[in-house]
């Protein structure tokens, strides 16, 4: 579509230099719909980079190690699973049957010894002398002593009885439970649990997993749809460039162009500095942990998330409380910021506003030699310096955390990435500068 535009544009303005205004008009009204396509695409861009910054930091949260690999109560809820399984699940083979009943006919044996030696003891009372005659002439130990295997295999095969089995799990959860009602009353477990339960209500879920299934959803959802609305932007910008090209003989719609093109600048600077552009992301992948013969496992525990745009730099550092940092974010804002801004302005100021305008001093000094000032390709470089160098790190500090041995396995992850704001920004710098150059060649006034 945009080549059929392009090319009958092409043979209307090849035409004698008539209907000057037409051409004015049909350039920018061409112009124009691109503009609001690209003003589309930047507002779409910038609104799916805050959603999916709030969501990953949603994800981030519930996530987090502080609630997962480091909670008691995680830790308790997954042992006692694994208690519980183990004691409903017991089996004894016929060699530890035999071994336990040997274990049990002791206990018994020294049961019996030790009630005979209470009945043996001299007895004051009137009563406990009867007592002992009548134990020691109706009861005897020996006959009791002889049964004691009998007894013992009773016993044992009790144990072995599924009903005794369930009996036996939950008593060895009690010692659990008791943590279980120790835990919740703990403050940060107790704020923990009302912000999960604040987040399944808005994400319309039940359970930890569901929400993580659907915030991993909605993220691969999201990632995809901004890298279209990113190059979606480009294209605007390229089609700009080919009217550029086209026009190049057609000096009267020169500076209709020019100031056309300055609107899409400006849309990719907004973008540019309000989109995330770089997110840092270290997290645990995947801890396994053998205990008793079972698999305790954590997946994506999160130890480290942030998502910045150039604007939130800009607002972090202002408000800290160190001069150094205030003085920091005041440098970002005014040349990384303000002036390139100003430098735009300038540039449309001096084509419309007449020789006056376009002879002041201000005006031709930010219009041509404030680029020197600006330091709008400095963040450039400084933001994928700052990437290479914390992608480094995390690297190495992430592969020294990975473990695999028999008992423990832990696999890291390093999801630091640049983000579409960034190439929106870079696209702009270089935009810039190729509208610097073409206004250097358009320029009515001499350029000293």
């Amino acid at each position: 579509m945009i080549t059929i535009i392009t090319h009958r544009l092409e043979k209307i303005i090849n035409k004698p230099a008539e209907g000057k205004l037409i051409y004015r008009i049909l350039l920018i009204l061409s112009l124009g719909i691109l503009l609001v396509a690209e003003g589309f695409f930047g507002f779409r861009l910038h609104e799916l980079s805050e959603k999916q910054e709030q969501i990953k930091h949603d994800y981030s949260r519930v996530n987090n190690i502080t609630y997962g690999l480091f909670s008691v109560q995680q830790w308790k809820d997954k042992v006692a699973d694994i208690v519980h399984h183990q004691v409903s699940g017991l089996k004894l083979t016929r060699q530890q049957k035999k071994v336990l009943q040997g274990e049990v006919e002791q206990v018994l044996l020294a049961l019996i010894d030790k009630a005979e030696a209470l009945v043996n003891k001299p007895k004051k009372t009137i009563s406990g002398k009867i007592q002992k005659f009548a134990i020691k002439n109706f009861v005897n130990s020996d006959s009791i002593r002889a049964q004691v295997p009998s007894f013992a295999h009773k016993i044992i095969a009790e144990i072995d009885n599924p009903k005794n089995k369930k009996q036996l799990g939950r008593m060895a959860l009690g010692q659990f439970n008791e943590i279980a009602k120790e835990e919740s009353q703990d403050t940060a477990f107790v704020a923990n649990n009302a912000i999960l339960k604040k987040f399944y209500h808005s994400y319309g879920v039940s359970s930890n997993q569901q929400l993580n299934q659907k915030l991993s959803s909605t993220l691969s959802n999201i990632k995809q749809q901004t890298y279209y609305y990113c190059f979606g932007m480009l294209s605007c910008v390229i089609v700009v460039l080919a009217f550029w090209w086209l026009l190049r003989k057609r000096t009267d719609l020169h500076t209709t162009l020019f100031i056309m093109s300055l609107l899409f600048a400006f849309i990719m600077l907004a973008v540019g500095l309000t989109a995330s552009m770089i997110e840092v992301d270290a997290r645990i992948r995947s801890l396994d942990f053998v205990l008793l013969g079972e698999h305790v496992v954590f997946n994506d525990q999160v130890l480290f998330f942030q998502s910045k745009s150039i604007m939130d730099v800009v607002r972090v550092l202002i408000s800290q409380s160190a001069i150094d940092s205030v003085l920091v974010g005041v440098l970002i804002l005014a040349f990384s910021i303000l002036f390139p801004v100003i430098k735009l302005t300038s540039t449309g100021v001096h084509l419309l506003g007449g020789k006056r305008w376009a002879e002041n001093g201000i005006v031709r000094y930010f219009a041509f030699q404030s680029g020197k000032w600006s330091m709008a390709d400095v963040i450039v470089i400084a933001i994928l310096m700052a990437y290479i160098g914390l992608n480094g790190l995390l690297e190495n500090q992430l592969r020294a955390l990975n473990i695999n041995n028999d008992t423990l396995t832990i696999l890291t992850t390093n999801n630091t990435a640049l983000q579409p704001g960034y190439i929106i920004f870079i696209c702009f710098v270089l935009y810039g500068l190729i509208l610097s150059t073409i206004l250097k060649s358009i320029t009515p006034h001499e350029v000293h």
